[in-house]
């Protein structure tokens, strides 16, 4: 008898070992958009916002941690906070409108001697079912430590490279407000 439950506090152990081991090394991550940046000329345009994907290259291949999750949802969230709070647009949302920005994001993770963090963003500037007018490609890059032990080493980094990219991509766009306001002009 006394076998029988030294068995099952081994197997109990073992089971509550691997589940704390799953839950323990997957870093969540939440990135709240930059809010230092106002426009002070909106485009007159209303404009859909899509994010078909976040791809993550090296996060799952480095040492120290087995998964770190950002979904898409995410990042198109802030993104559309950040473009509503800076007013680049006259209106975006997530519904259809005039115009559609398109965006694909990559964040790439490095180890050299520190973790470094890379968002890359893609971007279309369309009229709904057209060419686009413009292409925009933003970067935004920062160092983090050199151990991923906690979300926060991943998190504060993720932040930082997020809101540079979006920053430059606002920019761009913002810096085309003549050739696109012409292109809106039937």
């Amino acid at each position: 008898m006394s076998t029988m439950m030294g068995l099952r506090h081994q197997l109990l152990t073992l089971l509550l070992g691997l589940s704390l081991l799953g839950t323990g090394c997957v870093h969540r991550i939440h990135v709240s958009p930059p809010t230092d940046d106002i426009t002070h000329t909106p485009l007159p345009l209303t404009v859909q916002l899509e994010m078909p994907f976040l791809a993550i290259e090296g996060a799952d291949h480095m040492p120290g941690i087995t998964l770190l999750e950002w979904p898409v949802k995410d990042l198109r969230q802030t993104t559309l906070e950040y473009f509503i709070q800076r007013q680049t647009f006259a209106t975006i949302s997530l519904e259809p409108a005039d115009m559609r920005l398109i965006i694909k994001a990559w964040l790439t993770l490095r180890s050299p001697d520190r973790y470094l963090y890379r968002v890359h963003l893609e971007s279309d500037l369309s009229f709904s079912g057209k060419a686009p007018i413009k292409t925009y490609a933003a970067e935004g890059e920062a160092l983090g430590s050199s151990v991923r032990w906690t979300t926060a080493s991943d998190q504060e980094p993720i932040s930082h490279a997020t809101a540079q990219a979006l920053r430059n991509l606002a920019s761009q766009i913002e810096q085309d407000r003549d050739l696109i306001i012409k292109r809106t002009i039937p």
